[in-house]
């Protein structure tokens, strides 16, 4: 049973790593797509796979159930910056009810990017031939009120999602190429005007 699922985890996360880094490709994101998820071969990652296996769901799941928190996904948030975990910090921001809460900062946008090229591929392996592309925006909606996201962060993130439900994976790499990842600085304000104009967003 173990060798088993050591092999379907090894398939599913390999597959995985394949469609993210077409996605990046895409985009122009080289590097990301070829270093993407590296750390999920190493031990303390992989071994937790293997065991929580399932092969329609996150193994973190399973062995959060199981122990109450999933070391794999610690050791795997804290090594890969497409995750928004990663840039979860101490606000300065004080007020009354509570001291330096934790919140969101900025992403910058190339992992934005990424994370929506993970967030895309991850849909279609456990979704399979149900996935479709608002697959990744229904997914998304789902959670999207615990997350703690940057609000810059969160706009450009969901702007792709919705495009990419609107008007399909060629033409949203293109724009998010051409025009997201060029004009970081000018976000949000363009790309939402250039939705409407174009009809992508009512």
């Amino acid at each position: 049973m173990l060798l088993k699922n050591a092999y379907d985890h090894f398939v599913t996360i390999t597959n995985h790593r394949h469609l993210v880094r077409k996605h990046c490709f895409e985009m122009g994101l080289f590097v990301q797509g070829l270093l993407h998820d590296i750390s999920k071969y190493a031990p303390v990652e992989f071994l937790v796979g293997v065991k929580y296996f399932q092969g329609n769901r996150s193994p973190n799941n399973a062995e959060r159930e199981a122990t109450g928190r999933s070391l794999a996904w610690l050791h795997h948030k804290g090594r890969n910056r497409h995750h928004l975990e990663y840039w979860i910090d101490y606000t300065v921001n004080r007020n009354d009810k509570t001291k330096y809460p934790l919140c969101g900062t900025k992403m910058p946008v190339k992992y934005v990017a990424e994370m929506f090229a993970d967030r895309m591929a991850a849909c279609k392996i456990y979704q399979g031939k149900d996935y479709t592309d608002a697959s990744p925006w229904k997914y998304y909606k789902k959670g999207r009120e615990h997350y703690l996201l940057h609000e810059k962060s969160r706009k450009q993130l969901e702007f792709m999602l919705k495009m990419l439900a609107a008007r399909g994976e060629e033409e949203t790499f293109a724009y998010i190429r051409r025009h997201i990842l060029r004009n970081d600085e000018k976000l949000p304000t363009i790309i939402y005007r250039k939705l409407k104009e174009k009809g992508y967003v009512r």
